[in-house]
């Protein structure tokens, strides 16, 4: 539970910097930094399905947020803080990678006992609980069917703004396809 408690600090003190800050850029990356610390959390808590699609969302919008952003403050970003800039990426980095190590090393074996024990559930009882016959469909359609509609419908909106984002619209007021 102490990776836990240090993911939630993470995340409370660069949502703090994300507030504080003074230029967009920094902003979206310290909220970006919220983001992988929650997907962090989810493996954390041994749900790697909503880790992976919060960490799909999470880069997509970064990169959404980023866009957004960088030209208002480029002349901010190209000044002389190259050092600063470089030292706190790697220190993110580092505090990630260390997080998300410690986080695999919980994970269970594959095919440990709590994945055998609810695949046997889903073998012995789907037949019963549904009536169906085949195990993959049970699972898929009727026991996942909300999270898989969820996930499908984040990727799609996630795809829609990046969309939305890409395209540049011209002196004439139309939209064109950015080279």
């Amino acid at each position: 539970m102490l990776e836990i408690h240090l993911i939630l600090l993470f995340m409370i003190a660069a949502a703090i910097i994300a507030v504080s800050v003074k230029d967009m850029l920094s902003s979206v990356v310290a909220v970006g930094a919220v983001g992988i610390g929650l997907s962090t959390a989810f493996l954390a808590l041994k749900a790697p399905d909503l880790a992976i699609m919060q960490l799909v969302v999470e880069i997509l919008s970064l990169i959404i947020l980023v866009r957004a952003t960088i030209h208002r403050d480029l002349p901010f970003s190209a000044s002389g803080r190259w050092a600063f800039n470089t030292i706190s990426t790697i220190f993110f980095i580092l505090i990630f990678l260390a997080c998300a190590y410690v986080s695999l090393l919980n994970l269970p074996a594959f095919g440990g006992s709590p994945l055998r024990e609810l695949s046997k559930f889903y073998i012995d009882e789907a037949r019963a609980l549904t009536g169906a016959d085949n195990v993959v469909e049970l699972i898929a359609l009727r026991f996942r069917a909300y999270d898989s509609l969820g996930e499908a419908t984040a990727l799609v909106v996630a795809t829609i703004g990046v969309l939305a984002i890409a395209r540049k619209v011209s002196k004439r007021g139309r939209v064109d396809e950015e080279q």
